[in-house]
């Protein structure tokens, strides 16, 4: 009996690592991807160091997925933070963890490990296609291909898609697949920006403060809250500080800044008081609390409407300035999405309802998650889910077509 073909369309770190998994279990493995190379997203993101993971307790490490942490738990079990870093290890890559508990490779790129996985690949015999672009199944349940060369159709035992959430469309992830499996009775749910950077129309006295990065702060929105920084731009603010908190900025919270989170209200009343009954507010904030320029001018950004400002309510400003936000960036400029494939849709192997044979893996699935390796260590370990899910299928029935 010939070995079952396996088909994964999408060579996102999800599809690789599902194709990894079949190979390894025996599969003849297809991987199809419609950009004209592989990993795109993956060697972009490797461009700030690629941060594989986050070394921490599981429990902690699982509260940042919110609301999917139940559905992605048995996942992330298998293949968490110390497993990820196994993987990278058994690819010659060796990695760090730094103060923050994130984790990078040693190069703090993607291209080395990308290319030592893809080699990995080769050696199990991994059929790649690139320039591919996946269609949707004929009639007879055939896979179907847009390629340089005209259409092409493939039959697979089992297929994996993978094919990414909604954002960065010049990458491969454009969430075009979206409607074709909603036509075919799949559950999905609508995307949204994660990640993203919140527009904010400045004042032109903002413009000489672009690019400073505002630290030592804590933002809050909703329940959620961060400390990490964020940096003032043309177009609003950016970074990790508030890319935490989207989830509840989309669903219209507002975002408050504690621009001295290490000082309670008592204190900096105390510090007030010192200065005396005359003492100005800028001078105050500029040479009394010695605040860096750019708070500074954050501060008065958002407080110019209710000038002059009280002095009894200095403190409370400080302690939870609200932002006057004109929404988040678009959602192809987010680092991810939320929205696609709900769990409801899929068994526990991640397997199609709609459609046996057909599973699913990475940023396609409804679930959201931080930046900080949340984001890439769930793509690797759903993606090695399906993998495993759709090889014990293929195995036990390899003539089971796959729509």
């Amino acid at each position: 009996m010939s070995r079952p073909g396996a088909l994964v369309i999408g060579a996102g770190p999800a599809g690789l690592m599902a194709a990894q998994e079949l190979a390894q279990a025996g599969c003849r493995v297809t991987v199809a991807e419609a950009r004209p190379s592989v990993g795109r997203k993956f060697l972009m993101a490797g461009k700030s160091g690629l941060n594989l993971t986050k070394d921490e307790p599981e429990a902690a490490f699982l509260t940042s997925y919110g609301a999917s942490a139940d559905w992605l738990a048995p996942m992330l079990d298998a293949f968490g933070p110390s497993a990820v870093q196994a993987w990278a290890r058994g690819l010659e890559q060796d990695v760090f963890t730094g103060s923050s508990g994130r984790v990078f490779p040693v190069a703090m790129k993607a291209s080395p490990l990308l290319r030592a996985w893809l080699a990995r690949l080769d050696a199990l015999g991994v059929t790649r296609h690139t320039r591919w672009r996946w269609t949707g199944w004929s009639a007879e349940g055939m896979a179907r291909f847009e390629t340089p060369d005209g259409f092409e159709e493939l039959f697979a035992d089992v297929t994996v898609l993978a094919l990414g959430g909604a954002s960065w469309a010049r990458l491969g992830s454009d969430g075009a697949w979206a409607q074709g499996l909603a036509e075919r009775g799949v559950d999905i749910a609508t995307f949204a920006p994660s990640n993203a950077a919140l527009d904010v129309k400045w004042s032109p006295h903002m413009a000489p403060h672009f690019g400073a990065a505002i630290k030592s702060v804590r933002w809050h929105a909703g329940n959620l809250s961060s400390r990490g920084e964020a940096t003032i731009s043309e177009r609003g603010l950016e970074g990790g500080g508030i890319y935490s908190l989207t989830p509840a900025l989309r669903e219209g919270a507002e975002l408050r800044v504690d621009l001295l989170p290490d000082l309670a209200h008592d204190a900096l009343n105390r510090r007030l008081s010192s200065r005396g009954d005359k003492a100005r507010l800028s001078h105050w904030l500029r040479n009394g609390l010695r605040l860096p320029p750019a708070k500074v001018a954050l501060f008065f950004e958002m407080t110019q409407g209710a000038q002059p400002l009280p002095r009894e309510t200095w403190v409370k400003t400080l302690k939870s300035l609200p932002l006057r936000l004109t929404g988040l960036r678009p959602i192809d400029e987010a680092i991810s999405t939320a929205g696609g494939v709900r769990q409801a849709a899929l068994d526990d192997g991640l397997m199609l309802r709609a459609l046996p044979g057909v599973f699913c893996a990475g940023e396609m699935l409804d679930w959201d998650a931080p930046t900080g390796g949340y984001l890439l260590t769930a793509c690797l370990a759903t993606g090695r889910w399906a993998g495993r899910s759709a090889a014990r299928m293929a195995l036990a029935d390899p003539a089971r077509p796959s729509t």
